[in-house]
């Protein structure tokens, strides 16, 4: 912020709402008076034009009745205004004022009245021109050395320059290589149009050569003429300035030099009239408008520059003399005499703020009020915090963290149709010719006090999908019910992870002193019937993947634990069950008749998840109908990793197909854009070559894109159902792992975290990095067993791993560790060396027994193909021998 603002002169506000731009100010003895005075000309994208002379009375007043002299509406969005001869027969100056498709000039007159208030303006049209293009901006000057009158040149937003030779249109013609329009100015010294391209260069073009060029108009006709009229566009210098420009002047010390400057977004830029870069100066802040004019040093010029952030620089060259602060960010800046004031700078805003200031030393200082001094009395201080503690506590108790009272605010339960539905309401479901049933849960929502915006949502595990999963309530009276209607269908031909279900419901709770409310929020969970993605089918004998389940308890009938799967099955086959997913595998469920165990085998390794699961939760609820509390349920290994890494290899595996054809299709679009810009030059030369094949090639690239885009999307799909089997597999694993080892609930939550830190997965943090660094952490802390193991340090960043093998190492020796009596915590002991006490008294293996075996050495102490009912439990682990035996 600058220590001295602008002296404010004289300032006014411009209509309401309005909009305004660089284009839309100007200063110039409009009205031909003769005095030395100039005129404020103001512009707005309304169509109003404003014609301003202020004299205040005093300094700093506002605008009066008489400092208005016209104010006129055009009905069109004014662009630009101008002043100069614009008019053939005569020197005097008139007003150019530039629509976005007509140019109008007209003649500004006064006419004295018997009294002070009886001056009359009035602004005559001395002629228009229709355009044919939109216009974005207009220059002006004696164009080809013409003295006596000024033309106008017109630049439209497709970049063709169109001149003006006063009343008659002159010629247009195409700027080569223009994508977009930029600012635009002309050098009296070397008859030129100076511009800034898209292509971030300061381009600068003759007027006789533009007035030689084809005429744009015909430049078909031109095409098929074999003597062309014309000559081709050809740019007299360029230079790369590498920036965007916001604005050109020209400025003229004589007629044997003049400069060039240019307004970049960083930067602006001093020219010599060949192209040259006399100098150039970066800028602090983002710059909003300028203008360079003469300075009373000989050889020097003065630039106006003002920003974002309210300020006015004033640069001799490069060196900044002064800085003062506006009351708004200024898009035009002028300088001009007004009312006998020479050098009086006016500044306009975007919103109208119309401000005219001078430069003074007057500080703008803020002195602190003296604060007055008072001897402190404690006892009243006590009695003030004691009051501002129960404040504090009354607003606790009031729920800013409602633990207690939130369930108590909002009850919602959800209820599962024992039925699945009578008429289906599965939409747009993909799953091959299997009938896809539907089922519905209704969400009940009870309030005890008055909430505000309450707001259901409901999430199922893809492919499951639902009729509606959004609903919003009002609870505008306490003790009011409210109930949503759900269905819950199978979208795709591919196994859900899990069949659970959860609602979660926000709302606000007003208090006293929030009458918004506080937010809040509440959730319940429900289970979903295995019936819905699953039908019964014919047991198979033969499957590539098995598990087996010991319990403690004589085997029950499996007839009475799925009772919705008994109608393919015998009578007499009580100890076999067969299912098959929708649209998927078979699985088979057999029971021991001999022994207390049981067999779930698949043709596929994820889908024994989701019977093994349903498995066990119906023995336990079997077991706890009949009052028997203590059944437990084992797993006596070995963990099947190795079909759980096949798994991990094909979920990465489409990961780095992903971000290969990423790279293919952003390599293809550039190549195609490139294309693009190749055939748009040629199209828009004035002597156009031949295509040489690049319509081809155009046609070609695009077919590339395309394909690649599909198969991009092909290999998200892919991904998404990869991802979704190896949740069911890393479920499986985690569960078996629980069972084999007896993990605690705690534990197994530990290893849940660890192995399921996502619910969706995405290209830039996938799973594998996630897993891999909070096994990591498990294998540092909890199941180090060394302290030279704790000192290592993890990485802090997340990146895609090139291949799995270190995942799996890790995962390997997780198992290992916990086989070893290891034990899983968070707290903070788990840095702590752990002895290694083996379960049963057993003595533990030696640490230089496990840990320097190879990977394949470890991978296949946890993993086998094919694990069979035995009579007599097999174990490969030794550890545990003493335990079965």
């Amino acid at each position: 912020m600058s220590l001295f603002k602008a002296r404010d002169w004289w300032s006014t506000v411009l209509g309401e709402k309005e909009e305004f731009d660089q284009g839309c100010l100007c200063l110039a003895d409009v009205d031909n008076s003769g005095n030395g005075q100039d005129k404020i000309i103001v512009g707005s994208f309304t169509g109003y034009l404003r014609i301003f002379n202020p004299h205040p009375v005093r300094t700093g007043d506002g605008t009066q009745a008489e400092d208005l002299l016209l104010e006129v509406h055009l009905r069109d969005p004014i662009l630009q205004v101008e002043v100069g001869k614009f008019v053939s027969g005569t020197e005097m100056l008139h007003l150019a004022v530039l629509h976005s498709r007509k140019l109008c000039v007209y003649a500004v007159s006064g006419t004295l009245g018997n009294v002070e208030h009886g001056n009359q303006y009035q602004i005559k049209l001395m002629y228009e021109h229709n355009l044919q293009r939109t216009a974005c901006n207009m220059t002006y000057g004696p164009f080809g050395g013409i003295k006596g009158r000024d033309l106008i040149c017109i630049q439209s937003m497709d970049g063709m320059l169109m001149a003006f030779e006063q009343e008659s249109y002159a010629f247009g013609r195409f700027l080569p290589g223009c994508l977009l329009p930029g600012p635009l100015a002309y050098s009296s010294r070397t008859d030129s149009f100076i511009t800034v391209s898209s292509c971030r260069h300061v381009e600068s073009y003759k007027y006789q050569v533009l007035a030689f060029a084809t005429d744009a108009d015909r430049r078909q006709e031109a095409e098929h003429q074999k003597l062309g009229s014309g000559k081709r566009l050809v740019v007299d210098w360029t230079l790369n300035i590498g920036e965007q420009a916001l604005d050109i002047c020209v400025v003229s010390f004589n007629q044997s030099a003049s400069l060039v400057f240019v307004l970049g977004e960083r930067n602006f830029f001093c020219l010599k009239d060949n192209g040259q870069i006399r100098f150039m100066k970066k800028l602090d802040c983002s710059p909003s408008c300028f203008l360079p004019y003469c300075s009373v040093s000989e050889g020097t010029t003065n630039i106006l520059i003002g920003n974002h952030r309210s300020l006015l620089h004033i640069y001799q060259d490069v060196t900044l003399k002064w800085a003062t602060q506006l009351p708004h960010v200024p898009v035009a800046v002028r300088v001009g005499n007004l009312h006998d004031l020479k050098g009086v700078i006016v500044t306009l805003s975007d919103d109208g703020r119309l401000q005219c200031s001078y430069l003074g030393t007057d500080p703008s200082l803020f002195q602190a009020p003296k604060v007055e001094s008072r001897e402190l009395n404690y006892d009243e201080l006590d009695v003030e915090m004691k009051e501002l503690q129960k404040i504090i506590r009354d607003v606790k108790s009031q729920g800013v963290w409602p633990m207690t009272e939130r369930e108590e605010d909002l009850r919602i339960s959800a209820v599962v149709s024992p039925n699945l539905d009578s008429v289906s309401q599965a939409t747009n479901a993909e799953v091959g010719n299997d009938f896809v049933p539907s089922i519905t849960v209704k969400l009940t929502l009870q309030n005890r006090v008055v909430l505000h915006k309450a707001k259901l949502s409901i999430y199922v595990q893809p492919p499951l999908a639902l009729t509606c999963d959004q609903f919003t309530f009002d609870f505008i009276e306490p003790e009011v019910t409210n109930t949503a209607v759900v269905s819950v269908y199978l979208a795709r031909s591919y196994t859900a992870s899990e069949l659970e279900g959860n609602a979660v419901v926000s709302y606000f709770r007003p208090t006293d002193r929030n009458p918004d409310g506080i937010p809040r929020v509440n959730q319940c969970k429900f289970r979903l019937p295995l019936k819905l993605i699953c039908v019964p089918d014919q047991p198979s004998k033969s499957a590539n993947h098995k598990l087996t389940i010991d319990t403690n308890k004589p085997p029950v009938n499996l007839l009475s634990l799925f009772p919705g799967f008994a109608s393919q099955s015998d009578d007499d086959q009580v100890n076999i069950l067969g299912f098959r997913f929708l649209g998927g595998s078979r699985i088979t469920l057999l029971a021991s008749k001999t022994s207390q165990r049981y067999r779930i085998q698949s043709e596929h390794f994820e889908d024994l998840w989701l019977i093994t699961k349903e498995l066990i939760l119906h023995l336990k609820e079997h077991f706890e109908k009949q009052g028997i509390k203590d059944f437990t349920c084992s797993f006596s290994g070995p963990v099947p990793l190795q079909e759980y890494f096949e798994l991990i290899d094909h979920h990465f595996e489409l990961r780095i197909n992903g971000e290969k054809l990423e790279e293919l299709l952003s390599e293809r679009a550039v190549q195609f854009r490139a294309i693009q810009r190749r055939l748009l030059t040629r199209f828009k030369d004035k002597t156009p070559a031949p295509l040489q094949h690049l319509d081809t090639l155009l046609d070609g690239t695009y077919k590339q894109v395309i394909a690649l885009a599909d198969a991009v999307e092909k290999n998200q799909d892919d991904l998404f159902q990869s991802f979704a089997r190896l949740k069911s597999a890393t479920r499986l694993v985690i569960m078996l792992i629980g069972l084999w080892q007896k993990l605690s609930t705690d534990q197994m939550a530990i290893l849940e975290a660890a192995f399921l830190p996502l619910q969706e997965d995405v290209q830039e943090l996938g799973w594998e990095e996630m897993v891999d660094a909070a096994v990591a952490h498990l294998l540092k802390t909890c199941l180090s067993k060394s302290s030279k193991e704790q000192a290592l340090n993890l990485s802090s960043q997340l990146n895609m791993p090139k291949d799995t093998s270190r995942l799996k190492k890790h995962i390997t020796l997780l198992c290992e560790r916990l086989a070893k009596g290891g034990r899983l915590c968070v707290s903070t002991d788990a840095a702590a060396p752990q002895p290694i006490v083996m379960p049963g008294g057993s003595t533990p293996i030696p640490e230089s027994d496990l840990e320097e075996r190879s990977l394949e050495d470890s991978a296949d102490l946890f993993t086998n193909h094919k694990h069979l009912i035995t009579e007599t439990p097999t174990c490969d682990v030794p550890a545990l021998q003493g335990v079965l035996e």
